[in-house]
C-alpha cells in the first residue's frame, strides 16, 4: 500500500486525507498546531491516523509523497528535510487533480479572484450545470472530488496553492491582477510572486484558454517574455481592436471570441465599481467559452449579490454608513475600497504587514480619509506613513474598541470603512473572523 503524508490538518489537509484513503493510500496527517475538533472528527470517521502539536519525522518522511497545506512555508525544517530526501512535496490541488476528469476553471490574482470565482459559479449554477466552487473557498477540492464529484469545478487558487503544483492543468485559467502581496513569503521579491501566479498556465496546451488583465504591466511583461501555450484572451478597460479579446466600450462589456461578439451593459450590474467591471468581464468571458446562453449570462450578472467581506455594506446608524472590506489584505485591494468612497471616511486598518508600501495610498488618504483607526499589534509603519497626513490617528487592540472609536468620531453622512490592507493573524483567526467581528460590533451599536 502506497504511503502518503499530509502536513496540516486544516481544510485542504483533511480533504486530501479523505481522498487519499478513498484511493487506497496509507495516510498519515501531522499538524504542528492543534487540529480543530471538526477536522479531528472527519479523520476519525474515516479511520485516518493523525497527530497534532508535533511532527514525528520518522513517520512523515517514510512516504514518497507529502501533501503540504498552503499555509506552511517551504522553509520550515520538516519540509526542507523532505526536499533533501527527494520526497515530492505537492499541494492538495495537485493531488486532487490526479483523480478527476472534470472541466476545471482556475482563477488566481492578488485581488478579484474570490469575486470572479463566485460570479462564474453563479452563472453556471443558473445555467443548470453540475458545478461546484473549491480551492481557496468552501470545501476543499480534494474533499469534493472524494465525496461530491461535479462535472465542473471553479477553483479559486492562491499563489501558495500554485507553488505546489506539478501537473495541474485548468481548461480555462484567469489571472485577475498581480500586484505586490505576500512578499514576506517570497523574500520580498515581486518577480517570485509573479512567477507563482503564472504557474496556473504552465501546463496548459493550445486547447486551453488564459484570460488575463492586460491593463497591468506585471502581467503583460511576463507574457511578453515567457511562452504561453494556451489561447490568450486579454482583458482591458480600454478598447482592444482584435479578435479574441475582452474590453470595455461606452460602459458596455464587449467580448469577441472567434469573431463571435457578446455585449452587455455595465449599468445593469448589481455590483458597481471599476474593479467589478473587470470581474464581470472575466466571468462573462468564461461563461461564453463554456457556451452559456447570452440571456443567462446577463440575468446572472444582474442578480449577483457580491461577496461577503468585500465592500459589504453592514448598516447605517445615525446617518453613518459602516462598510466591511475585511478581505482587503493588501494595498491594492484597499486602493479600490478607498477609491469607491463617496463621503468623508473613517478608515480602520492594520494587522500583519506583508511588505506594504503605504505611501501608494497617500493621494487617496489625502482626498478621502478624515480619521484613521489602527487595529493591529504593531502599527508603527502605518503611523509613520499617515501620522502627519490625517488630523486624527488612534491605536486600538480589539474590534469592539475600533468600532466604538469610529462611532464616536463619525458625523452625519460619514462612512466607516474596515479595509485593513494587512493579513489578520495577529488579532484574528482569519479575515472572515475579522469581518464577522466588525459586523457584530456594528450591530451592537444600533
Amino acid at each position: 500500500m502506497q504511503k502518503l503524508s499530509i502536513l496540516g490538518g486544516g481544510e485542504s489537509g483533511v480533504g486530501a486525507a479523505v481522498l487519499a484513503k478513498q484511493q487506497g493510500y496509507a495516510v498519515f496527517v501531522s499538524d504542528k498546531s492543534t487540529i480543530k475538533t471538526k477536522y479531528k472528527a472527519i479523520l476519525d470517521e474515516h479511520e485516518i491516523p493523525w497527530e497534532n502539536g508535533k511532527h514525528t519525522e520518522e513517520k512523515i518522511l517514510s512516504a514518497p509523497t507529502i501533501v503540504k497545506s498552503p499555509g506552511i512555508p517551504e522553509h520550515v525544517p520538516i519540509v526542507q528535510k523532505a526536499i533533501e530526501k527527494g520526497i515530492a512535496v505537492i499541494s492538495e490541488i495537485e493531488f486532487a487533480f490526479g483523480f478527476t476528469k472534470s472541466t476545471l476553471i482556475g482563477i488566481t490574482g492578488s485581488n478579484g479572484k474570490t469575486t470572479v470565482t463566485n460570479m462564474i459559479y453563479h452563472i453556471l449554477k443558473n445555467a443548470g450545470l453540475s458545478v461546484s466552487m473549491a480551492g481557496n473557498i468552501g470545501d476543499s477540492f480534494a474533499y469534493q472530488v472524494a465525496t461530491n464529484p461535479k462535472e465542473i469545478y471553479v477553483l479559486e487558487l492562491s499563489s501558495f496553492q500554485l507553488d505546489g503544483i506539478v501537473n495541474f492543468r485548468p481548461n480555462i485559467a484567469v489571472i485577475t491582477s498581480i500586484t505586490p502581496d505576500h512578499l514576506d513569503r517570497y523574500n520580498y521579491e515581486f518577480e517570485k510572486y509573479i512567477y507563482s501566479k503564472f504557474q496556473i498556465t504552465k501546463n496548459q496546451t493550445e486547447e486551453d484558454y488564459l484570460i488575463y488583465n492586460a491593463d497591468e504591466e506585471s502581467i503583460t511583461n511576463w507574457i511578453d517574455h515567457h511562452e504561453v501555450k494556451a489561447q490568450k484572451l486579454p482583458m482591458s478597460s480600454k478598447s482592444i481592436s482584435r479578435v479574441n479579446s475582452i474590453c470595455k466600450q461606452n460602459n458596455n462589456i464587449e467580448i469577441n471570441i472567434n469573431n463571435k461578439l457578446f455585449s452587455m451593459s455595465l449599468e445593469n450590474l448589481n455590483v458597481q465599481g471599476e474593479h467589478n467591471a473587470k470581474n464581470a468581464m472575466a466571468s462573462s468571458a468564461v461563461a461564453k467559452l463554456l457556451q452559456i446562453r447570452k440571456h443567462t449570462i446577463r440575468e446572472s450578472m444582474e442578480s449577483f449579490q457580491g461577496v461577503e467581506h468585500r465592500l459589504e455594506k453592514v448598516s447605517q446608524i445615525d446617518q453613518v454608513t459602516f462598510i466591511n472590506d475585511s478581505k482587503a489584505t493588501n494595498i491594492n485591494a484597499t486602493y479600490y475600497a478607498l477609491d469607491s468612497m463617496k463621503h468623508p471616511t473613517i478608515w480602520i486598518l492594520g494587522g500583519v504587514d506583508k511588505g506594504n508600501d503605504y505611501h501608494e495610498l497617500l493621494p487617496l488618504v489625502n482626498e478621502k480619509v478624515k480619521s484613521i483607526i489602527c487595529l493591529g499589534v504593531d502599527n508603527s509603519r502605518i503611523i509613520e506613513a499617515y501620522g502627519n497626513v490625517v488630523d486624527e490617528l488612534f491605536e486600538t487592540t480589539s474590534m469592539q474598541e475600533a468600532v466604538a472609536m469610529a462611532k464616536h468620531l463619525a458625523e452625519a453622512n460619514d462612512q466607516v470603512l474596515l479595509s485593513p490592507a494587512c493579513a489578520s493573524f495577529d488579532l484574528f483567526e482569519n479575515y472572515e473572523d475579522r469581518g464577522r467581528q466588525f459586523k457584530d460590533a456594528v450591530r451592537k451599536l444600533a
